[in-house]
């Protein structure tokens, strides 16, 4: 539940992540259906991705040197 003598704070614009563009709606993130499917498409591919370097586990330890 939100105080009433609060002020809203403003819905930040952003334009579409896919193509730039200003999004229609101002609540929305995408400019259109077709940017919002491009993205998906994107995430289900795998496009995006976190670089991560993955350790060694205990059992995959590198030999010890001679």
């Amino acid at each position: 539940m939100t105080d009433p003598a609060t002020p809203a704070r403003p819905v930040r614009r952003r334009n579409c992540p896919v193509c730039g563009k200003g999004p229609l709606d101002p609540g929305a993130r995408f400019c259109s259906d077709r940017c919002r499917q491009v993205d998906l498409g994107r995430w289900l591919t795998g496009a995006y991705a976190i670089p991560a370097e993955e350790e060694p586990e205990d059992d995959e330890a590198p030999p010890p040197s001679r």
